[in-house]
C-alpha cells in the first residue's frame, strides 16, 4: 500500500472509538506515526490493537480529559516534538454532546463541559500545535464539525453553538496561516453510526447508517501533503446531519 504519510506524526483526539479510532487506523495505514488522545485507556488500547493488526506498528497513547487536564493539553505540542522531533498533522475529533435540551433549560455544568471539549480544547490545541505544524513542510489540521452549525435544530443549541464557535475559530486561524505551508480545514462527516449519534437518536438502527470506517478516508485525505485547500468546510457524506 502506498504510504504518503510515511515518517509523518499525527495527533488525533477522541481516538478511543468511533470516527477517531477509525481515522487513527487509516492514518497509520497511510504511514503516519499516530499519537492518540482520549479519556479512556482501555479504548485507546483497543485502537492501538487495531492499528497493530493493520500495520504491525503501534501508536503512542495519551489518556487525557480535555476538559480537566488543561495543563497537559497545553504541553501536547512541545511534548510531541520532544519525543518525535516533529508534528505534521492535527485532527480534533473529540466532541461532547451531553444533553439535548431546550436552550432555556441548559445547566451551567453541561454548558461548561460541551464548550470545554468542542470549543476551548480546539483553541488550546491550536495554541500548542501551531508552532510545529507551521514548521512542517506539509502541516495539516482538521477539525471535525457538524451539520447543526448550518442547520440549527430544536434542543441542539448547546452543541451547535460550541461547534459554530469552533468553526469560526478554525477558519480565522486558516486565514492567519495562509502564507505558510500549513493547511487548516473543517470536516463534516454527516450522519455516522457513532455512540454520540446513538445517544441523540436511541431508537435509530445503527446498521442503516454509514460506519466510522466509511468516512475515515475522507478525513484522512485532508491530512495528505497533496491537499491544497485551506479554510474549507468539507462535507463528506451525502446524508447531512
Amino acid at each position: 500500500m502506498e504510504q504518503p504519510l510515511k515518517d509523518r506524526v499525527a495527533l488525533v483526539t477522541g481516538a478511543s472509538r468511533g470516527i477517531g479510532a477509525a481515522l487513527a487506523v487509516e492514518l497509520a495505514r497511510l504511514g503516519a506515526q499516530c499519537v492518540l488522545v482520549a479519556r479512556t485507556q482501555g479504548g485507546l488500547e483497543e485502537t492501538d490493537d487495531a492499528i497493530r493488526a493493520a500495520t504491525g506498528r503501534g501508536a503512542t497513547l495519551l489518556p487525557m480529559d480535555l476538559q480537566k487536564q488543561e495543563k497537559d493539553l497545553d504541553m501536547l505540542g512541545p511534548s510531541i516534538v520532544e519525543r518525535f522531533g516533529r508534528l505534521d498533522i492535527l485532527v480534533h475529533n473529540a466532541g461532547a454532546l451531553n444533553k439535548l435540551t431546550p436552550v432555556a433549560h441548559v445547566e451551567p455544568r453541561d454548558w461548561a463541559e460541551v464548550m470545554a471539549v468542542n470549543l476551548t480544547a480546539a483553541w488550546r490545541l491550536i495554541r500548542t500545535c501551531d508552532p510545529p505544524l507551521r514548521a512542517s513542510d506539509a502541516g495539516r489540521a482538521v477539525f471535525v464539525t457538524t451539520g447543526r452549525v448550518l442547520r440549527p435544530k430544536a434542543y441542539w443549541g448547546m452543541y451547535g453553538a460550541a461547534k459554530a464557535g469552533m468553526e469560526h475559530l478554525v477558519q480565522t486561524w486558516a486565514q492567519e496561516v495562509e502564507k505558510t505551508p500549513l493547511r487548516v480545514n473543517l470536516a463534516d462527516p454527516g450522519i455516522v453510526a457513532t455512540k454520540m449519534r446513538a445517544l441523540a437518536f436511541p431508537g435509530e438502527d445503527p446498521a442503516t447508517l454509514p460506519t466510522p470506517a466509511a468516512v475515515a478516508p475522507g478525513i484522512a485525505a485532508l491530512c495528505l501533503p497533496s491537499e491544497t485547500r485551506s479554510g474549507a468546510r468539507v462535507e463528506l457524506s451525502a446524508t447531512p446531519a
